[in-house]
Order: structure tokens, then C-alpha cells, then sequence
């Protein structure tokens, strides 16, 4: 019998896991007697097991339903304050994602040509010895440099860049650079920390939103705090060429022209330092930099950005002088994103400094905890080597500012083609889907073909997984430990709630048994999970054992942090030197955004709640309740055009084209087209996703903002034909 594995044999292993499931899936004993001593389970594994969601990375906590041995329902866990007793639609799906019948449970050594999906089933220690060996050939032939390596944020990471940077490899690739790096950096030149946490309180009176569709993105909790601030009469007004569902909560929806919204908050601060609007107890005592920021807003009156903006200058002005009429309690959010063009950085900037006039900090914004606790345990290692190579992505020759944890990401893939400054030859990948995530599919998959060797970590056989050599299946976060996370004045547990499936691993175990086989064991020093968070638990003087049934463990008092703020002035700046010193401007300037030719679109995407990013879309519960992803187009539009809704079109980028049905709508400006991200798969293994709508990273060319090294996603024109 063939141990080769196609999508024949994806389509026989659903039909296998479905049925055995129908029956119930017992508990193994480690599992279930870990949880029945705790006393969470009864003695027929009945009962609740509190851990944390990962369907997104705002990791709430749950209280996963276990009934005859397998996981039926996942409820919000009250204990956890991302939660609070509830769980979004994604969250309560998740145990369709761990009940995958496309999961990958084992091992797997592709056969077949790149792309095929033919891969044969493998021992772990047969995939773990072979992964080890390629790794180990590139790095004595071609140096540690050689090796890539690229994750998603997830609690495991510490371990992941433990490989990476204990192999000796600069080249990191994190998803940041596609998402927020303009947010973080403009953040750290302003506070000196990466985000600050917004206040919801009972006193917030007024909320700028500007692109951040916080009613369908992730980050629960906040949306929950600003469907209670909307409720009370907290005045929103939001920014976005596209009618979301946040603009349908909002007081105030104004379709602004895309890459403008600098010159709208340009416009804010002019009206507000020029009229004498802001705090000035708080900007002569707190920040560093007013003059030359007076001087530089002077010119940005509403009536220059009302053009720019198609936002008439009395409203700007007016929405100027209720922002800051309504502080300190007001709250101008800098999401994670704003419009998405290279000028995304000077609008972070321009939002931070608006909130830093209105003197909200400790109102409406304060410092935030990070993930990491000095009242927890670390795992010991020995120092990294040193690593003297250039990072592909050029981080920071080209980007001074672009903290090394952050890098390009774009930047590294497209030095793999040109091999500048060097040559890259392997791919490490775990928890990501670059092929899927990247701008420029074609250029993402033309970078795979230069690889000697591809290794991807994940549940299922994403696009990425589908073009690798190796598919090492991990745990669901359903059936693993991962390390503590601490949360305010607690550290959050996740464990297991069933036994891995199949042969399904722990990341935390995957990266031990591959690092010992790389000859790097003394950066894994932990016998198993249980060891692992045993050791982070250890200073305060309980196991994880004691700690199962609440799924937290309460932590020493930390510091009160007041008014102060990691800069090299201590102060919030309004003029930053350090931007000053390496060629940029120090205070945000008006760069005008490119526009599309005529009878092209901008194209927009953006996040929805049915999904999250490029991970659920085969999760059958989301699936069910989802709609049909399409093309939205304006309507007036259409009619000129002769478009009628569900006709299919040719959408046509300088980079790539895809097919897809149109939404006609009158909720998108007239210049816009928007495109549902994560949809259009290539690989046949996700035999729920395969075959749905179109991918936006077909479409996307690749912009990069000098200074962030954000990707500016939405400098991507289109034309749009009937076919």
C-alpha cells in the first residue's frame, strides 16, 4: 500500500475523522486524569476545562464543554479580561478547527514536484532527522544567513526565534511589516513604547477611529468596550472609503478619499494648535518639540486637506474643536492600520501627537503591560552566537528605525530573488502563510522555487505547506501546552483540553527535538511542556498542577507607571531627533499618495468577522456563515458600466488578475473596489476553502514605507472588466 499522500488521500482521512468522531472521541488517560484530579472533569470525562483561544491573537480565555470524551462546545471563560465571559463567532468555531477533517496527524515528505501536494507519511523521527540534515547542509555550505526563518505571533515564538537566533540566522520574517510596523514605529517615536492601551471608561465622550473596523476585526474585548462606550453616547467618528459595520455603529461615517487621512489629521492639528485648542499644561510639561510642529501644521488648514480629503473644511474644523472641546476624555485610536499607504507612518504620527495635544494620557490611554512578567521563570540557555550578516530584509541599512523583532518582511522575500545581499536557500516556517500573506503571490512563489528546502509547521496543509518540503503537524491549541501568558496581574494557562490527535506535537516539543538534532539542546533546557511552565511557575512557589483548575495564577503587584515614556527625552515627542538624525522628518509632513489612472480602482481589503486573516477559511462552522466572498463595487458605478450584481469580472493588477463575482453596493466610494482577504487558495488539501473567491495577494504589488517598512497595501490599482 502507497504511503503517498495526495488529495485523494485528504479526501478519504475527512471522510475517516468525521465518522470516528460521530462516535465521540475518548479521552486518553494523561489527559483526562490530569483534568478529573483537578477536579474539572468527572469520572466519565464530562465537565469544563478553562485554557485560551487561538483563533486570533488576542487569545481570550475559554471554558472548553467536554462531554463523552470530546470537546462540544467552547464558552468564554468570565475569569479572563479578553473575554469576560464571551467568545466571538471565530472563538466558538474553534473546535471545528481542531476537528478539521483536513488536519494534518502526520508527518509528512513531499514526493511529487513543488506544488503538487504529493507527500508520503513519515516517522517523527524520520521528518525530524531529514529536516535537521537539510538544515545542517545549507548552513556548512552556505552559512546560517541561509536559512530563513518566518512566524506568526503566538505564545510559543520565544522558543521559535530560540532556533533561530541559537542556529545563527539574522533573517527573521514576521507578519508585522504587513499589518502594523507603521503603527508600532510611529508609536515608539512618539511614546517610546509600541502601543499604548485605550480607556473605555464611563467619561470617554468623543472617539476618532480612522480605518480600524474594530466591530468585525480582532481584538474582542476592545470591541465590547466600544459597543458599551456607543451605547452610553460616546460621539464616533469614522474613517473609511467602505460603509463597515463599524461605520453602521458609528455617529459619524465620512468616506474619505484613500491615502488622505494624513492630510485630514494634519488638518486637526493646525486647527487645534492654531486656535489654542490643546492642553498646554500638559504639552509645556510632558513632551518635547511643539514649535517646530506649530510650525510645521501652519500651513495644513481644513480647507487644503478638503480637496485632498473630499471632506468639506467646516466639518474638519468642527470635528477639530469637538476632539478637543471633549478632552482629556477623548481618544483619537491609531488602530493597526490606517489607510495603507507609504504615508501611513506620518499618519500614525499625526494621531499620536493628537492625542498627546489633548493631554488624554492616563484619561483615555496609559502605558501598556507587555507579555512577558520578571515575576516569572525563564527556561536558562547560553548566550546566542554572534551573527555578522546582513538581514535580507535590510533592517537596518535601509530602515533605521525598524526594530530588528519587527524586519520587512516583503524585503526578505524579494532579496531572495535578487540575492542581495546574498543568497538564501531554506525556509523554516511555523504558524504562517507567507504564500497567502505576502503582496505579489507570484513573486512569493517564484522565491519558493529557489529553495533547496522548505519546512512548515502547522494543523493543516495551508498554501505554504502545499509548496514545502516537509509538513511537520502541530497540536491544535485544543490539545497543547503552550508558555504562560501574563495578562495584568495574572498569568493565563493554556493546556490541554483532549490529547493531540494522530501524531500531532506541541510546538514547544517540535522545536526541542529539532534543536537537539541541530546540536542546540542547551537552548531547550526543558524535559517536556509541563517542565516548561513548571519553571516559569517556579518563583512563585506553585506547579502547574495547582494551577489547572482556574487556568491562572495571580502575580506580584507591578509598578504604577504614571507619566513617563521610554524616549531618548523621557517625554512624549512631538519632534523626534532620533527620525531627525537619520534623514526623516522629525515632526509629520504632508506626502501625497498616488491615485489611480483613470478608469482604474484603488483596491481595498480589510478584515471581516467570519475570519481571521488567511487561517479560518476552512473551518466549516465559519464557512456555514459566512458569505460568499466577492468583489464589492459601487454601484453608480456598475450602472455606468453596465455591472449588475453576481456578474463574474476580471480584476487586473500590474502584478496579477483573478476572477470573482461582484457585491454591487452603494457601501464603497465610487474610486474603490474591496477585496476579502484569505480567500483563493492554491492548496487542494483545504478542501473547504479550495475553489472560494480570490486571493488579494495575487493582486497586491509590493510598496514599502521607507521609514516603518509597512507595506501599503492599498497603492494597488486595479481595472475591472466584465467576463
Amino acid at each position: 500500500m502507497s504511503n503517498e499522500f495526495s488529495r485523494r488521500n485528504f479526501l478519504q482521512l475527512g471522510a475517516v475523522t468525521a465518522g470516528a468522531l460521530a462516535v465521540g472521541q475518548m479521552l486518553p488517560p494523561a489527559v483526562a486524569r490530569a483534568a478529573e484530579a483537578a477536579g474539572m472533569l468527572n469520572s466519565s470525562g464530562d465537565g469544563y476545562v478553562p485554557s485560551m483561544c487561538e483563533m486570533c491573537v488576542w487569545r481570550c480565555g475559554l471554558l472548553a464543554r467536554v462531554k463523552d470524551g470530546r470537546v462540544v462546545k467552547l464558552e468564554g471563560n468570565p475569569e479572563h479580561p479578553h473575554s469576560r465571559g464571551h467568545l466571538c463567532v471565530r472563538g466558538q468555531s474553534g473546535l471545528f478547527n481542531t476537528y478539521d477533517p483536513d488536519r494534518v496527524l502526520n508527518p509528512l515528505i513531499r514526493v511529487g514536484k513543488r506544488g503538487e501536494g504529493r507527500f508520503r507519511k513519515a516517522s517523527w523521527d524520520e521528518a525530524l532527522d531529514y529536516t535537521a540534515s537539510r538544515m545542517l547542509q545549507i548552513k556548512e555550505t552556505y552559512g546560517p544567513e541561509a536559512m530563513v526563518f518566518s512566524s506568526t505571533h503566538n505564545l510559543s515564538q520565544v522558543q521559535f526565534e530560540n532556533l533561530l537566533y541559537a542556529f545563527g540566522s539574522p533573517n527573521y520574517g514576521t507578519q508585522r511589516s504587513l499589518c502594523f510596523n507603521a503603527m508600532i514605529v510611529a508609536n515608539m517615536m512618539t511614546y517610546g513604547m509600541e502601543e499604548p492601551e485605550r480607556i473605555y471608561d464611563e467619561d470617554l465622550q468623543y472617539i476618532i477611529l480612522t480605518g480600524r473596523n474594530l466591530m468585525e476585526a480582532i481584538s474582542t474585548s476592545e470591541t465590547g468596550e466600544l459597543s458599551a462606550a456607543i451605547g452610553r453616547g460616546v460621539k464616533v467618528i469614522y474613517l473609511d472609503p467602505r460603509f463597515t459595520k463599524t461605520a453602521a455603529k458609528a455617529t459619524e461615517w465620512l468616506p474619505i478619499k484613500p491615502g488622505t487621512d494624513l492630510a485630514f489629521h494634519l488638518a486637526l492639528l493646525h486647527v487645534i494648535i492654531g486656535e489654542g485648542l490643546y492642553n498646554h499644561r500638559f504639552v509645556d510639561s510632558y513632551t518635547v518639540g511643539f514649535d517646530e510642529l506649530a510650525a510645521e501644521v501652519e500651513q495644513y488648514t481644513p480647507e487644503w486637506a478638503a480637496p485632498l480629503t473630499e471632506i468639506d473644511a467646516d466639518t474638519i474644523r468642527r470635528i477639530a474643536r469637538e476632539f478637543a472641546a471633549a478632552a482629556p476624555h477623548a481618544l483619537a485610536h491609531n488602530g493597526w492600520r490606517t489607510s495603507n499607504f507609504i504615508n501611513s507612518f506620518q499618519t500614525q504620527r499625526a494621531i499620536t501627537i493628537l492625542n498627546a495635544l489633548v493631554g488624554n494620557w492616563n484619561v483615555t490611554m496609559r502605558a501598556a503591560g507587555g507579555e512577558g512578567s520578571s515575576a516569572l521563570g525563564s527556561i536558562p540557555q547560553p548566550p546566542y552566537p554572534r551573527i555578522s550578516a546582513q538581514r535580507l530584509d535590510h533592517v537596518p541599512a535601509r530602515f533605521p528605525v525598524v526594530p530588528l523583532k519587527l524586519g520587512v518582511f516583503q524585503e526578505l522575500r524579494d532579496s531572495i530573488l535578487t540575492g542581495d545581499p546574498y543568497q538564501a536557500h531554506g525556509w523554516f516556517i511555523s504558524r504562517q502563510n507567507p504564500v497567502m500573506s505576502l503582496p505579489d503571490r507570484a513573486k512569493t512563489l517564484q522565491a519558493f522555487e529557489m529553495m533547496d528546502f522548505i519546512v512548515t509547521v502547522d494543523i493543516i496543509a495551508n498554501d505554504t505547506a502545499w509548496f514545502s518540503d516537509v509538513i511537520l503537524p502541530e497540536a491544535s491549541y485544543l490539545e497543547r501546552y503552550d508558555p504562560l501568558l501574563p495578562v495584568g496581574d495574572r498569568a493565563y494557562l493554556r493546556q490541554p483540553v483532549i490529547e493531540p490527535q494522530g501524531e500531532a506535537k506541541s510546538a514547544l516539543w517540535i522545536y526541542k527535538q529539532l534543536g537537539e538534532r541541530l546540536g542546540l539542546g542547551d537552548y531547550f533546557q526543558y524535559e517536556d511542556e509541563e517542565d516548561y511552565i513548571n519553571q516559569q511557575l517556579a518563583p512563585l512557589g506553585v506547579t502547574v498542577d495547582d494551577i489547572r483548575s482556574k487556568g491562572y495564577v495571580d502575580l506580584p503587584p507591578g509598578e504604577e507607571i504614571g507619566f513617563e515614556w521610554n524616549t531618548p527625552s523621557g517625554k512624549i515627542e512631538l519632534f523626534s531627533d532620533t527620525l531627525a538624525r537619520v534623514g526623516f522628518s522629525g515632526v509629520p509632513v504632508w506626502d501625497a499618495p498616488p491615485e489611480p489612472p483613470e478608469g482604474q480602482f484603488y483596491l481595498l481589503t480589510g478584515k471581516v468577522g467570519q475570519a481571521t486573516q488567511f487561517g479560518t477559511q476552512n473551518n466549516q462552522m465559519l464557512h456555514k456563515y459566512a458569505d460568499e466572498p466577492r468583489l464589492w463595487f459601487n454601484d453608480t458605478v456598475a450602472e455606468d458600466r453596465g455591472l449588475a450584481d453576481g456578474d463574474w469580472v476580471e480584476v487586473i493588477s500590474e502584478v496579477g488578475k483573478a476572477h470573482i463575482r461582484l457585491r454591487v453596493t452603494p457601501a464603497i466610494r465610487p474610486d474603490c473596489v474591496y477585496l476579502t482577504p484569505g480567500y483563493g487558495h492554491l492548496s487542494k488539501g483545504l478542501t473547504t476553502a479550495f475553489g472560494l473567491g480570490a486571493s488579494d495577494s495575487a493582486l497586491h504589488v509590493t510598496y514599502t514605507d521607507p521609514i516603518s517598512g509597512s507595506q501599503a497595501l492599498s497603492q494597488t490599482f486595479v481595472t475591472v472588466r466584465k467576463v
